[in-house]
């Protein structure tokens, strides 16, 4: 998460580089822009309308266009590649990591992935192909293939020596790995350990045997969870033999936490966290539409509910007035417990074993909201239209909308894991269908069975 400098400075430096792109002067800020970090530069071109994209990228240095394309979101990266030939996009590529380069790889035309591969060595032309063997959101996929490894039977003192002659380790390197001659994983050897240890003793000696491994098809919230809750820095990836396949370090576990948290968020508005913030209008409106729609819909059926007691709302004309609150406070106590639940089952907090408890906590909350309310509400409605009947009718309702609202507030999410389907996707357009239906069709059963 920025800090507040952090974005003071984002927006100082967008302030910048837009006027530079009104008064064309982008030629004096070309050495500003190249010296930035690849992912300020990526946020500085989303945080761009598409007209002005271009000239700044083309001031980029070939260098670091490949790291950029890493930082932006799909579209813009898809954009951006369309504008770029053949020579261009394999000078991007060249340089990125194993793993990097698979990210960005199958976005590339079948002609570019091909001249990308042969310019290669083979070492690294197996590596990057060990990643694209996996799905993008498993371990396999997240790892970086570049380890460093040794053996038990050494001692301290070799691995140092062997260390020297390499005279570089890769970036985030907290650990050597262990293996024997099969490549089979052992343990690792702790940086800390190498260097704190007495140089004659041997690696099997001081190695720890038991440090956290993933499995290759471990997904990636599986492996954020993990990283999170035994604070790792770096972890090991293995088959289903215990071969070691490459490793898996925080920076990329960030990142998967921070798209996890995005898609969350983006997904209760029906919208894609990838999505170009200043994609063409017209693309943006159809994305958008189809979700409008669906909630098109959900109101209609609400609408029907309210027809079918349209004498009684014509006889007591209170009930229109007083109508919208019993769906609201309904909506925002399903919310409350939708958005719990659904952070619940991303933390893997909630399953089958402790899910019927969370319902019954929920339901004991929405009867006592419910009670506080209710009689809130309805001394309100009796001062206000000076009619006891009407405040019984809509604290009753509210009673009964808050319980609902609780109880479709924690089933809908757990329904739709159930189903296979995303909890975050569908959840809130759902909840609001069910409070605002059963919201209006208690409140004006109520008020046409005690008030005609």
């Amino acid at each position: 998460m920025p800090t507040i400098k952090d974005r003071e400075r984002r927006q100082q430096r967008l302030e910048l580089f837009s006027q530079a792109l009104e008064h064309d002067t982008l030629a004096t800020i070309r050495g500003m822009l190249n010296h930035l970090h690849p992912a300020e530069v990526a946020h500085l071109l989303e945080s761009l309308p598409q007209h002005e994209r271009l000239p700044l990228w083309a001031l980029l240095d070939v260098e670091i266009r490949g790291e950029v394309l890493l930082h932006v979101n799909d579209d813009l990266r898809a954009s951006l590649i369309g504008e770029m030939g053949s020579d261009e996009l394999v000078a991007a590529a060249e340089g990125l990591e194993a793993d990097d380069l698979a990210d960005i790889l199958q976005d590339l035309p079948a002609a570019v992935i091909e001249e990308v591969l042969q310019a290669m060595d083979e070492q690294n032309r197996h590596r990057v192909e060990s990643v694209l063997s996996y799905p993008e959101d498993t371990a396999g996929g997240l790892m970086n293939v570049d380890t460093i490894t040794v053996r038990p039977d050494v001692t301290l003192d070799v691995v140092l020596r062997y260390l020297r002659l390499r005279g570089e380790m890769p970036e985030t390197t907290d650990a050597l790995f262990v293996v024997d001659r099969d490549d089979r994983y052992l343990g690792e050897l702790p940086l800390t350990v190498l260097l704190t240890q007495l140089p004659i003793k041997m690696v099997h000696e001081v190695m720890l045997s038991e440090a956290v491994s993933i499995l290759a098809d471990t997904t990636a919230s599986e492996v954020a969870g993990l990283f999170e809750h035994r604070d790792l820095v770096s972890a090991p990836v293995l088959d289903e033999e215990h071969r070691l396949l490459g490793r898996i370090t925080i920076d990329d576990v960030v990142d998967v936490i921070r798209d996890e948290a995005e898609h969350s968020m983006m997904s209760m508005a029906g919208l894609d966290e990838e999505s170009d913030m200043f994609a063409p209008a017209t693309v943006s409106a159809r994305q958008r539409g189809v979700w409008l729609g669906l909630n098109l819909l959900t109101a209609l059926l609400a609408s029907w509910v309210i027809g079918l007691f349209d004498a009684t709302i014509e006889q007591v004309v209170a009930l229109a007035v007083l109508m919208p609150i019993v769906a609201s406070m309904g909506g925002i106590a399903g919310s409350q417990t939708l958005t719990l639940v659904i952070r619940g089952i991303a933390l893997g907090q909630i399953g089958r074993a402790n899910s019927r408890k969370l319902l019954m906590k929920e339901i004991t909350i929405g009867i006592l909201n419910g009670a506080l309310w209710a009689v809130v509400v309805a001394a309100v409605a009796i001062l206000w239209f000076g009619n006891y009947q009407i405040g019984w009718v809509i604290g009753a309702a509210i009673i009964v909308n808050l319980i609902v609202a609780a109880i479709a507030g924690a089933c809908i999410p757990l329904f739709l894991k159930r189903m296979g389907a995303d909890p975050a996707l569908g959840g809130g357009v759902m909840l609001t269908t069910v409070t605002d239906v059963v919201g209006f069709s208690v409140f004006l059963g109520l008020a046409s069975v005690v008030l005609l």
